[in-house]
């Protein structure tokens, strides 16, 4: 009688299934931070196309205005008679939009009129362009132009120490209202701190005196309604030369005040300088990131690790470590200051 040999079952023991288990776990956490990484790399390159096109489309804005589009309407201290209107008028952002493929919106924009006048759907509209895909993936961010109504919010201070106050006003414009609108990631290069920052009517805040491409600007005014700039930033303007001059560049939104005012407010509302502009130069280093909670609500910053981009008048796109000297980041930002600085590509 032949007596078969016992069937041995092949598996795992206990201590083989947990080494494999382990193995697999350090291959995942090894795997990770290079998933992370391309992951990122494909939101950097989706927010350097947004800045591109928004530099060609200031230039076919150039191209059929005449001027470079201005930050806003700001009729100043002491207006003239005729540029007392301004204030609360669109910004940049709804001007570009007819050169930004996006005529449909730009039609139901009446840059004439108080932006908060305009219907909310107006108001709230953002292309996927205005937003940096490490920021807002895959989001229709809105915000108040001031602080939600029903809410006292703390007086704050700009660089200038003018004080914003929620529901209140800065003194130097009208009232705030608290209309909702669409925000963005990109701001407009307002210039440097040079022009001062003391309460005189050439301060860098008020309407003609930005040091920069994208700066505040007096209206023309009839009836009480601005109709042109009476101030405007031509190529011709940019003396410093347009390979050395910053024209737009990603804003420092602190990652706690996202949709927040007055940090994050809406990109149209013409009222609130930092909803559209910012600045650099001595003074107003680039944020540190998401998380720096130092940086001023002027501050260009972005939330690409270590670094910031801009573009530059030329229309090219730049990448700068968030430790860029801050007398360097004024040249760039200062259009006329006849300091050129040369760049190495990167």
């Amino acid at each position: 009688m032949n007596v078969g040999r016992p069937k041995v079952t092949a598996g795992f023991t206990l201590v083989e299934l947990l080494v494999v288990i382990s193995i697999i776990g350090v291959l995942v956490g090894l795997l990770l931070p290079a998933v992370q990484s391309a992951r990122e790399a494909a939101r950097r390159m989706s927010c350097l196309n947004n800045m591109k096109q928004l530099g060609l489309a200031a230039h076919l804005h150039h191209d059929a205005q005449g001027y470079l589009p201005p930050a806003r309407y700001d009729p100043g201290m002491n207006p003239v008679a005729g540029q007392e209107c301004g204030g609360i008028h669109p910004t940049w952002l709804a001007r570009l939009l007819p050169y930004l493929e996006q005529t449909a919106a730009a039609e139901r924009w009446n840059l004439n009129l108080p932006w908060y006048e305009h219907d909310q759907e107006v108001r709230e509209f953002v292309p996927d362009v205005f937003l940096c895909p490490s920021r807002r993936a895959g989001t229709r961010p809105v915000g108040y132009s001031s602080e939600p109504p029903g809410v006292d919010g703390p007086i704050r201070r700009l660089p200038c120490g003018c004080p914003i106050i929620g529901g209140g006003g800065s003194g130097f414009a009208p009232a705030a209202v608290a209309a909702s609108g669409g925000l963005a990631d990109y701001a407009g290069s307002h210039g440097d701190l040079t022009p001062g920052a003391v309460g005189a009517a050439t301060d860098y805040y008020f309407g003609g005196n930005g040091s920069g491409a994208i700066i505040s600007v007096r209206p023309r005014c009839r009836l009480g309604v601005p109709y042109e700039p009476a101030d405007r930033v031509k190529m011709a303007s940019i003396i410093d030369g347009q390979t050395n001059t910053f024209l737009f560049g990603e804003k420092h939104v602190p990652i706690e005040m996202l949709a927040q005012f007055p940090e994050d407010s809406p990109a149209y509302d013409g009222r609130h300088l930092p909803a559209s502009a910012r600045l650099a130069g001595p003074g107003l280093r680039l944020a540190n990131g998401p998380r720096d909670i130092m940086a001023d609500m002027l501050s260009f910053g972005s939330w690409h690790p270590g670094i910031c981009h801009f573009v530059l008048v030329d229309g090219s796109v730049r990448g700068f470590s968030n430790s860029t000297d801050t007398r360097l980041l004024g040249n760039l930002a200062n259009r006329g200051d006849s300091r050129v600085v040369e760049l190495e590509s990167w």
